[in-house]
């Protein structure tokens, strides 16, 4: 049974020690489930957010969420509101946006600050030689998407976009120079998005990571793609089958880098994010 203690709204639990300072868990991510779930196994005090009932599904029905974007202004009400020790933000690695309003608001609060995020496939040392350094030769590394669309990338190409649904509108102009599709989470909203950014219908797939190899294969021959758009998501976005299945069909793959932020502190490791809580509760 989980430990209730992993909850948002304090109200609804018996006994619940309302001056106890607890952990700002910023979750909607593969990773942050595992650290709220190690959290509750620690029997911590933490609140878990996130921005999408979507993200709000990642977690076990025990666990009590919130759901709903915060601006910095909200969420530096939220910190004292809430008696937040310690933040940990465990966002999507391109939240840009969250990242930074969470970053500045532990400054103004004077409040620990941790990144946990996934490594990306450099990271993980599977950059160079061997498997990835073979596959790097299709690769093309790029900083930023106006990087891609200000040079001649896409030009007469049937492009497959696997970059989420909120940049597709950043590609409207370009349906007439090449053939795009998109590849998007099967959700109204995804598809409304898709769609006013001028794709039609069968040019989109909805559908839910993770994809096996054989299907990311299946669906870039299906459309007879000529070069794929993605973004350096990691091993658990998928990246590392991508780079497989482009090696393998001879497709060019562009992936757009991470997003260059300074954290305060960062880390990769559970034990380490558990132990982040640990002592700031214990102090």
């Amino acid at each position: 049974m989980l430990n209730a203690k992993c909850v948002f709204d304090v109200t609804q639990v018996k006994n619940y020690d309302q001056e106890q300072g607890k952990i700002w868990l910023i979750g909607g991510t593969t990773e942050s489930r595992l650290i709220a779930q190690a959290i509750d196994r620690s029997d911590l005090s933490a609140i878990i957010t996130v921005a999408t009932p979507t993200a709000k599904n990642l977690y076990p029905a025990e666990f009590k969420v919130r759901v709903g974007c915060m601006d910095l202004q909200t969420m530096q009400k939220f910190c004292l509101r809430e008696k937040i020790i310690a933040l940990i933000d465990a966002s999507h690695p391109y939240a840009v946006e969250v990242s930074q309003n969470a970053i500045a608001t532990a400054k103004a609060n004077n409040i620990p600050y941790l990144r946990y995020e996934r490594p990306s496939l450099r990271e993980m040392g599977r950059w160079g030689d061997g498997e990835m350094g073979r596959i790097n030769n299709t690769v093309i590394n790029l900083d930023s998407f106006e990087d891609l669309l200000t040079e001649n990338y896409l030009q007469g190409k049937k492009v497959l976009l696997t970059i989420g649904c909120k940049n597709l509108h950043l590609f409207k102009s370009w349906h007439e120079k090449a053939k795009l599709f998109a590849r998007i989470l099967p959700k109204p909203e995804s598809l409304a998005m898709a769609i006013a950014a001028g794709f039609t219908t069968e040019r989109i797939i909805a559908i839910r990571p993770p994809i096996s190899p054989e299907l990311e294969k299946a669906l870039w021959q299906q459309w007879q793609i000529s070069l794929v758009v993605t973004k350096a998501s990691g091993k658990a976005g998928g990246e590392d089958t991508k780079r497989k299945v482009a090696q393998e069909l001879g497709i060019p793959l562009i992936i757009i880098t991470r997003p260059q932020i300074i954290y305060p502190q960062t880390t990769d490791c559970l034990d380490e994010a558990i132990a982040f809580c640990h002592k700031h509760l214990s102090g």
